[in-house]
């Protein structure tokens, strides 16, 4: 039996896409029938290292480096989930110094533009977008129909790092309270997560965190979605509102988002120019409605191409 190391355990809770996909790793890799282990212990065929930084045990790159020097033959998977990009300078750094030792055996990336941020350019990777979990398709065909005096928007996130957009949110939710109207409807703007103690939130109304369960219930009854996160490695926010079948309006630098929603939804600049797309999708709607519900892909693909990675490895 292989025997598969994790330098991360999943939690529970409302957390981010990445320990969602986590999640599905642990499961996929013991019904696979691996060894799955959590300890640096004897005989490991592939350290899979799905964040360099030290965990809670304290486990960190440098001691797969050290332990490939004791088992040759271990091999060494990097999952590139994150680039530091949102006040992570020092994972920017590991992750520039994890390609220049060229320990890794092989590295996983959820963009390209991941890849390029992190200046690999070896041949030894695979870009895998990241991808909703399915539970967020579940509900996207059970939408009242829209309130034809209201524009309906929102957006989540659980982090409330200022890279998330929210200079954007602000300025948008001050026009909402000076009272917006596009294409002679009133505009709402709902903010599901953790909002930052930095900016206000005039004209939004917020709702903490919810459950997995709970947001793919809430988010199919939202007419667009909006992001203004720039530089995002591989962004989930996006992909569980593309499953809820919402159209998406991205900000021109948000890094994996664009990949990500390029044939779904809309890129806009600024202000002013967020609010001329509002205005196209409402004005198109039936449109960039069957755009966006045309995205099928589940975490569990995602998941399947780590695995076969894997077995290529052993």
């Amino acid at each position: 039996m292989a025997k598969i190391y994790l330098n991360r355990k999943s939690v529970k809770g409302p957390y981010g896409g990445g320990n969602k996909t986590l999640t599905l790793l642990e499961q996929r890799i013991v019904d696979e029938g691996y060894k799955l282990v959590y300890e640096l212990e004897n005989d490991i065929d592939i350290i899979f290292c799905y964040d360099p930084r030290p965990n809670q045990n304290g486990i960190w790159y440098q001691n797969f480096i050290n332990y490939k020097k004791i088992n040759h033959n271990c091999k060494i998977i990097q999952r590139v989930g994150d680039v530091g990009t949102h006040s992570k300078p020092q994972l920017t750094a590991i992750l520039k110094q994890i390609v220049k030792f060229k320990t890794t055996d092989f590295f996983i990336f959820p963009s390209k533009w991941a890849r390029d941020m992190i200046e690999h350019s070896n041949s030894n990777y695979q870009i895998i977008p990241n991808r909703p979990l399915a539970q967020f398709y579940e509900n996207r065909d059970d939408v009242p129909g829209r309130n034809k005096d209201v524009i309906n928007i929102v957006t989540h996130h659980w982090s409330d790092n200022r890279k998330k957009g929210f200079e954007v949110y602000e300025k948008f939710g001050k026009k909402i309270k000076d009272g917006l109207i596009i294409n002679d409807k009133n505009v709402k703007f709902t903010y599901i997560g953790r909002y930052s103690q930095h900016f206000t939130s005039d004209g939004i109304s917020v709702i903490s965190p919810v459950g997995v369960s709970d947001l793919n219930r809430m988010l199919p009854k939202y007419d667009i979605y909006l992001t203004a996160s720039e530089e995002e490695a591989g962004a989930n926010h996006v992909l569980e509102a593309m499953a809820a079948g919402l159209p998406i309006l991205y900000r021109e630098n948000g890094g994996s988002i664009n990949e990500y929603c390029k044939d779904y939804g809309i890129e806009y600049k600024k202000l002013d120019d967020l609010i001329k797309k509002i205005q196209q999708v409402d004005s198109n709607f039936a449109y960039e409605k069957e755009k966006v519900l045309k995205y099928c892909e589940t975490a569990n693909n995602t998941i399947e191409e780590y695995i076969g990675i894997i077995k290529r490895m052993l």
